[in-house]
C-alpha cells in the first residue's frame, strides 16, 4: 500500500465517524448514497472514454506534437486515453513496471509514455528525421 491509499482509508474512516456523530444511521445512509453517486459518475466517465477509444485504432493519435504539449506529470492513464481518444499500443510486458505505451500519428511521429502506479511519470516525443534538402 502506498501513502495515498493509506490517507484515503483514514479520510474515509474519519468521514464515516463524522457522519455517525452528526446524524447517526441517517448520516451513514447519506454518506453511503454520496459514495454510490460518486462511483456511478466515475463509472460513467470511464465508459464514455472507453466508448470513444473503441472507435479508433490502437496507438493512434491525430497529432503527436499536440499530445506532447498536453501531457503533464501525474496524469492518469484514463486521462491520457481521453486526450488521445485511443488506447495506447503497449510496449512493455503485461504486469511490468513501468508500463510503457506509444501513440503514433500519420506523419510517423510518436509519443512514448511511461506510467508508474497508473500515473504518467515520463514521456518523449520522437519525430522522423527531415529528408536532406536537394
Amino acid at each position: 500500500m502506498n501513502i495515498r491509499s493509506v490517507l484515503t482509508l483514514i479520510g474515509a474512516l474519519a468521514l464515516g465517524a463524522l457522519a455517525w456523530r452528526v446524524g447517526g444511521w441517517q448520516g451513514i445512509a447519506l454518506l453511503g448514497s454520496g459514495l454510490v453517486l460518486w462511483a456511478l459518475l466515475y463509472a460513467n466517465q470511464l465508459l464514455t472514454v472507453m466508448k470513444r477509444a473503441a472507435n479508433r485504432p490502437v496507438g493512434y493519435v491525430g497529432s503527436a506534437v499536440m499530445l506532447n504539449s498536453k501531457l503533464k506529470i501525474g496524469q492518469t492513464l484514463l486521462h491520457v486515453t481521453a486526450l488521445t481518444r485511443s488506447l495506447g499500443q503497449q510496449l512493455s510486458d503485461a504486469g511490468a513496471r513501468p508500463e510503457v505505451y506509444r501513440w503514433s500519428d500519420p506523419g510517423d511521429s510518436h509519443v512514448t509514455a511511461e506510467f508508474e502506479d497508473g500515473r504518467l511519470r515520463r514521456w518523449r516525443l520522437e519525430r522522423p528525421a527531415d529528408p536532406p534538402a536537394s
